[in-house]
């Protein structure tokens, strides 16, 4: 086994490596956490006219973000070996060995969390409490043990838009909390739909998940009412943002959509749907930043 992993590691050139790297940070995901960041920096102070901390927010947070998921993939790497989707992944395959994941995954982290609190301490604790409830309380301690680790990951998902939010301000408040809840209410949406298509991996793993505990008709009620919340709460901060017009309009079309595809999948659910529901998740926290992020 031993060998078959150094073999891999020689057959793959430079820019092998560099895409292997790439792959660790789940750029996809990533992305969307800072997104999130930025947005909440956004609603406080405007990103064009303080477009240098703007920036700061953006690469403090990709670094950060990108840290805690290759920290995670470190933890995991037994468990991803033992799944289809995730079996071809640079560690379970050797393509990047353990200890330059660990030495790229503190290296960026310790970056990024030292620049947040160069930016401001309070920005840099949120940061920090981000990576530390994603790493450690969600993937070491409880994502093997219990579907509900997924509310923890919801809290570390929120960090971010509160800190950026918290960055802008300079200080916590309601709707700095109240984005971070959207997240966290957001979360299941996410992962549930994820954790339904991929259910046999997640079994042949040993995590337990919300359909293989409770089932799927149950995990699809849980999943609708925390979308219909998720969306509830984001126009509420909308309207505390003061934002109006066709963007309020736009942000509230969107969350009813989102809210009746969920509530589709309880009265009709289907793989297709499912996968959908998934898709349009992800496309609907984009917007719905944007939106936050340029109408305020």
């Amino acid at each position: 086994m031993q060998s078959s992993l150094n073999l891999n590691q020689k057959r793959i050139g430079l820019w092998g490596k560099i895409q292997a790297f790439w792959t660790l940070i789940k750029s996809k995901q990533t992305y969307l956490l800072v997104l999130t960041g930025w947005a909440g920096f956004a609603s406080a102070a405007c990103p064009f006219t303080n477009w240098q901390t703007s920036l700061a927010v953006v690469g403090s947070l990709f670094l950060a973000v990108a840290g805690s998921t290759v920290l995670n993939m470190i933890f995991d790497r037994d468990i991803d070996a033992k799944m289809n989707r995730t079996a071809n992944r640079p560690l379970p395959t050797g393509i990047v060995s353990l200890t330059e994941a660990i030495v790229f995954g503190v290296t960026i982290s310790v970056l990024g969390i030292g620049w947040a609190f160069w930016l401001n301490p309070l920005y840099g604790l949120i940061v920090m409490g981000g990576l530390f409830i994603d790493v450690w309380v969600y993937t070491v301690l409880l994502k093997r043990r219990t579907p509900y680790s997924i509310v923890l990951g919801g809290i570390s998902g929120g960090m971010p838009i509160l800190a950026g939010r918290t960055l802008g301000l300079g200080s916590i408040d309601l709707i700095g909390v109240l984005l971070a809840l959207v997240i966290l209410l957001w979360i299941p949406t996410h992962i549930m739909t994820f954790s339904m298509k991929y259910a046999d991996d997640y079994k042949a793993a040993g995590i337990p998940t919300f359909p293989s505990v409770y089932g799927e008709h149950t995990t699809r009620v849980i999943l609708a009412w925390s979308t219909a919340l998720a969306g509830l709460v984001m126009v509420l901060v909308a309207h505390l943002l003061g934002m109006a017009g066709h963007y309020l309009f736009a942000l509230i079309t969107f969350s009813l959509a989102l809210a009746t595809m969920a509530g589709a999948s309880v009265a009709k659910p289907s793989p297709k749907l499912n996968f959908s529901l998934f898709k349009a998740a992800s496309a609907y926290m984009m917007g719905a930043m944007l939106l936050i992020a340029l109408a305020v």
